[in-house]
């Protein structure tokens, strides 16, 4: 039998994500989510997540389910909520319930990159002179001030994606590459969901955008009803 990292379901392949993990998301929530995924994740009993994501309104109704049962503690996103929107994250944190922080998107996406590609974080010249610099370290480089960045670690990441054989290599359509690159290699274990599992060897390696070496799982997005 043929090796394949395909699971027979979402919930198979999230069944393993414990209290306290750190999720790290890709796409755009309202968007490209791995919708099913993360429906899978809330319809379990998970508790003390912190989840990594970009923009979390216009739409994203799953990952909103998934704050809304009581699994995410923490989030650290660009935006975590849209502006002058009432919504269960931006109620939450308001009532003290949910942690936000709020990190720039190009800030965050090196952090994540960094953590992939094993260095000890970024000194970037994004803050200065902002609350985002209070505590940070502070180097001059040619002549321009910089903040340290540490790495941006994570247990599970789950992404979306058009296409994949079967040994986890990546096709996407339009907006769904977003920044999964960054997201597959800084987490310990990667998931996709993908509307399409190929035979092994029958995508052009001229299309794979995520090698399957990043990879650790494969789900249908029919596996979950996606809302």
């Amino acid at each position: 039998m043929a090796f394949s990292k395909l699971y027979d379901s979402a919930q198979a392949a999230v069944a393993d994500i414990p209290d306290g993990a750190t999720v790290l998301i890709g796409g755009v929530t309202g968007v490209n989510a791995p919708a099913g995924l993360l429906n899978a994740l809330a319809d379990r009993d998970v508790r003390g997540l912190t989840c990594v994501c970009d923009s979390n309104y216009y739409g994203a109704k799953a990952f909103h389910r998934l704050v809304a049962a009581g699994c995410v503690s923490r989030i650290i996103s660009p935006a975590p909520f849209g502006p002058g929107e009432a919504d269960i994250i931006q109620d939450l944190w308001r009532s003290g319930d949910l942690t936000v922080e709020v990190v720039p998107w190009g800030t965050l996406a090196e952090r994540m990159r960094s953590a992939g590609a094993g260095i000890g974080g970024v000194f970037l010249p994004v803050g200065i002179g902002t609350r985002f610099a209070e505590g940070k370290e502070v180097r001059v480089i040619n002549g321009v001030e910089c903040l340290y960045e540490p790495p941006l670690r994570g247990d599970f990441a789950l992404i979306r994606a058009s296409r994949a054989d079967g040994v986890g290599n990546l096709v996407y359509a339009g907006a769904q590459r977003g920044w999964n690159s960054a997201v597959v290699s800084a987490a310990r274990v990667a998931i996709a969901e993908v509307d399409q599992v190929v035979e092994t060897g029958s995508i052009d390696p001229e299309l794979v955008i995520t090698p399957g070496i990043f990879v650790n799982r494969i789900a249908r997005a029919s596996s979950v009803p996606i809302g």
